[in-house]
């Protein structure tokens, strides 16, 4: 009997929500505000917003956008900060990404692609709500 094959111990990527709100979690702890305090300013509920910081709930856009802006953030920064965090954890610089260019060719209608790697200038870093 032949034993089961296993995968190398690689660690676990943590989730978006994970890393999300513990960011908002350090903020709101490093400028020594309540959970209600910031929750108020974001008119946000205090339940709820005890929940995204502990990776319990997926937030919308807009309620991520109200918590970093009662923190003095914008979304980009909340998210930016996120990121950093991921790839921290994870050790993983960000990948390159594949993009196609049109190069059009004068002797026939037809349209030629060549693909490049580059490494974006965001990063990588895209919400989809």
């Amino acid at each position: 009997m032949t034993e089961p094959t296993t995968k190398p111990n690689t660690p676990r990527e943590p989730l978006w929500r994970d890393l999300v709100g513990d960011v908002l979690r350090r903020e709101r702890q490093a400028q020594d505000r309540t959970l209600k305090d910031v929750a108020d300013e974001a008119r946000i509920s205090l339940p709820y917003l005890s929940e995204v910081e502990r990776g319990r709930k997926e937030a919308s856009s807009e309620v991520l956008a109200a918590a970093a802006q009662a923190l003095g953030l914008t979304l980009g920064d909340l998210l930016a900060r996120a990121h950093g965090e991921l790839t921290r954890v994870t050790g993983r610089r960000p990948a390159r990404i594949r993009t196609t260019t049109a190069v059009p060719l004068r002797t026939t209608t037809a349209v030629l692609f060549r693909t490049t790697t580059t490494r974006a200038a965001h990063e990588g870093l895209c919400l989809a709500a």
